[in-house]
């Protein structure tokens, strides 16, 4: 286990509501680290279940209560404040409760930041899926954002494009509260990508990178909060939701009609026609199968997601109803209201001008 000294290399901070069927698993691969001294802090925010009765009874771990976030700042970013004011350490790590991190890989991270001389590191960590709503979505979901936020751009200092994963973010303590922290991001639904942007746009130097081996999440365990989570962040994510679930569609319904079609020109000896159907609809299936495995998922999740791309054109369009019609989301019981329903909502989150309620 690493010792806790007054003044820890790492300040581990884990933002925790409701989290009662992760956090105890989180907290077991946290407090197993080794080679580097680190300190652990948990805030509870205002949990329903036994999350906070589980974070005490790990003896190192520092447990803090988080308020009722004010009007206009997120949970997660009302959680973490509530933290960095008692840190000291050289490095913050802010990572989720339901993360699991392997054997020496908090050392590994800090090593890896210090070896690129970065202020932010960010992992992307290893997808666990057990469902079928898991195994049909996730990949497409990560195949979309490794193509959005290309980890090349993100790294290249002369490219704009910036973003991290709020599962696994390593901070320079200096430059973190030098640029206001999550202070300065508090009003953004999508911290880590903000807090990513915030580090850029300011010249100071972030990093992202593959997890793999290092830290893996099961993100969403019941279809409910996979459907919320993701209606929450689809928007967010993604420029043109609409547009890319129609294209999502289409790749579906010429996949399907294609090999249905092939398939009963086939039968009855049609091969002028069966063999162009069953060429473009394997062609288009395989060059799906290849967007697909740069997700790094299984190949069973990567077999299977094809059959999810209603679903994953079903969410981006009931997120984009939320918040350009209904103008709110809901997460983690409380509700986040977009004031201004008919803007474009990316320009409006810019602006502030999303609010939280109970």
């Amino acid at each position: 286990m690493g010792v806790v000294h007054q003044k820890p290399a790492v300040e581990i901070i884990v933002p925790a509501r409701n989290e009662q069927a992760c956090l105890g698993e989180c907290l077991e691969s946290l407090v197993v680290q080794q080679g580097i001294d680190f300190k652990i802090i948990v805030v509870d925010d205002r949990s329903t279940d036994d999350t906070r009765a589980i974070a005490g009874s790990y003896p190192n771990v520092l447990v803090l209560t988080a308020s009722e976030p004010a009007q206009g700042i997120m949970g997660k970013c009302n959680a973490i404040m509530t933290a960095t004011g008692h840190t000291r350490a050289k490095w913050l790590l802010f990572t989720d409760a339901d993360t699991m991190h392997r054997e020496g890989s908090l050392a590994a991270a800090v090593a890896e930041a210090e070896r690129r001389s970065v202020d932010l590191l960010s992992y992307s960590p290893e997808q666990l899926t057990e469902s079928w709503s898991e195994n049909i979505l996730m990949p497409l979901v990560y195949a979309e954002l490794a193509k959005t936020y290309s980890m090349d751009r993100v790294n290249d200092p002369q490219d704009a494009t910036a973003a991290a994963n709020g599962q696994y973010i390593l901070a320079r303590r200096e430059a973190y509260e030098a640029l206001g922290g999550h202070v300065a991001i508090a009003k953004e639904l999508l911290e880590d990508v903000a807090l990513a942007r915030l580090f850029k746009s300011s010249g100071r130097k972030i990093w992202f990178g593959s997890g793999a081996g290092l830290v893996a999440t099961r993100m969403y365990r019941d279809f409910r909060s996979l459907v919320e989570g993701w209606t929450k962040n689809l928007v967010l994510l993604f420029k043109n939701p609409l547009r890319l679930g129609l294209i999502r569609l289409a790749e579906f319904i010429l996949v399907v009609l294609g090999l249905a079609g092939g398939v009963g020109a086939a039968k009855t000896g049609n091969w002028a026609v069966a063999f162009p159907l069953l060429a473009l609809s394997t062609a288009i299936y395989l060059a799906f199968v290849y967007r697909m495995r740069k997700a790094n998922f299984s190949w069973k999740a990567t077999a299977a997601a094809f059959w999810g791309l209603p679903l994953f054109t079903l969410l981006l369009v009931r997120s984009w109803l939320h918040y350009r019609v209904r103008g709110s989301v809901t997460w983690k019981g409380r509700r986040y209201i977009h004031s201004e329903p008919s803007s474009n909502v990316q320009t409006s989150i810019q602006k502030g001008n999303i609010t939280a309620k109970g």
